[in-house]
């Protein structure tokens, strides 16, 4: 198997780095990934200025590149010029430090790597930790992240991409589920320079009224491994049924 990897917190990170060595198991792997963080970057791509990549080492069935652009990038770069003589048989992204469920996919670099893998024709998997702890332990999910893959590998075609985000510690089972509906509670905060000059941060909370027991918010919550289809198509189909009266 040929398995291409890229993640959005930088190719040092130690989520790529643990990524790598269980993807190993199972075939080549070729790796183009951000030479530092691309977080919240989500389908970002590079056109106004020029993309570098540097070899990050290699060694028998594992190929690096660290880019100077977005995740996207990274796929697009990768699949398309680096290793275009490779047939790619997945596509990984992550793990992410830090939680991709309900509408964080919609702002995630990791979750838009994996959808641009889609995009370009190879089955893939975004991988995410609910931790922004840096030195958070994998090791309690490496065996569910195994048994992901290998059902990827098993049943993958075009198209399929799955969002999967894996709880701290101990993990009670893997779970297929929806997305929640919930969000972030926002804030701008205003600061000042020295010079006077006021400056942003933003900030929230993460916000989960969703009732729901079926997505990957609650069993997340709950110490399960969730596992959400993703579809590039976005169309609202309970809306278009009634625009047809719209536009008659």
């Amino acid at each position: 198997m040929n398995i291409f990897i890229t993640n959005d917190d930088g190719i040092q990170a130690r989520g790529i780095r643990q990524l790598i060595e269980i993807a190993r198991e199972f075939g080549n792997v070729y790796v183009v990934a951000p030479d530092g963080p691309q977080s919240g970057k989500s389908h970002a791509i590079t056109l106004s200025v020029p993309m570098r990549a540097k070899p990050f080492g290699e060694e028998p069935g594992l190929v690096q590149y660290a880019c100077s652009g977005t995740p996207v990038d990274c796929v697009k770069l990768g699949l398309i010029e680096l290793f275009k003589d490779v047939h790619m048989d997945l596509l990984l992204s992550g793990i992410n430090h830090g939680s991709n469920a309900a509408t964080n996919v919609l702002y995630s670099g990791t979750m838009a790597a994996a959808i641009e893998g889609i995009m370009e024709g190879v089955p893939s998997i975004g991988f995410s930790m609910a931790s922004y702890d840096q030195q958070v332990d994998f090791a309690p999910a490496v065996e569910s992240i195994r048994t992901i893959i290998r059902k990827m590998l098993e049943v993958g075609k075009v198209g399929m991409c799955w969002n999967v985000n894996l709880p701290v510690g101990e993990i009670k089972g893997i779970r297929a589920c929806a997305q929640a509906h919930a969000s972030w509670d926002e804030r701008i905060l205003r600061r000042e320079d020295p010079h006077g000059r006021p400056y942003y941060w933003l900030e929230g909370d993460f916000e989960n009224d969703d009732p729901r027991t079926d997505t990957d918010s609650y069993y997340l919550d709950r110490g399960y491994v969730a596992v959400v289809p993703v579809s590039i198509d976005m169309t609202d189909k309970t809306a278009l049924g009634q625009m047809g009266e719209y536009f008659k």
